[in-house]
């Protein structure tokens, strides 16, 4: 797979990723819950695990391009706060849209 189209599906599926927690009730997308809706730290737990999963995908398709480029605690940083920026929406949506009542 070339780098740069690999680089591009590393990214969309970050987004894709990011907005799983938030746009259904089941754990990951897939396990039904017994309770009726899943609490925020639930979510920002599903978060976090995915974040590291898309992280060790993103690391494998770089090990089969090349040489995987050293990795300090900046990268990290700089990689989560745009896994949460990615998330936004979903959380917006979930969370911070206006409720109907009826």
């Amino acid at each position: 797979m070339d780098i740069s189209l690999s680089s591009w599906f590393v990214v969309l599926l970050a987004a894709f990723a990011a907005n799983v927690p938030f746009a259904n009730e089941r754990l990951f997308g897939a396990v039904a819950l017994k309770r009726g809706s899943k609490p925020l730290w639930m979510r920002l737990l599903e978060l976090i695990v995915l974040y590291f999963a898309v992280g060790l995908l993103a690391r494998l398709l770089e090990s089969r391009a090349g040489n995987v480029a050293p990795q300090n605690w900046e990268f990290y940083a700089v990689t989560a706060c745009f896994f949460l920026v990615l998330a936004f929406p979903g959380f917006a949506y979930r969370y911070l849209r206006r409720q109907r009542h009826e």
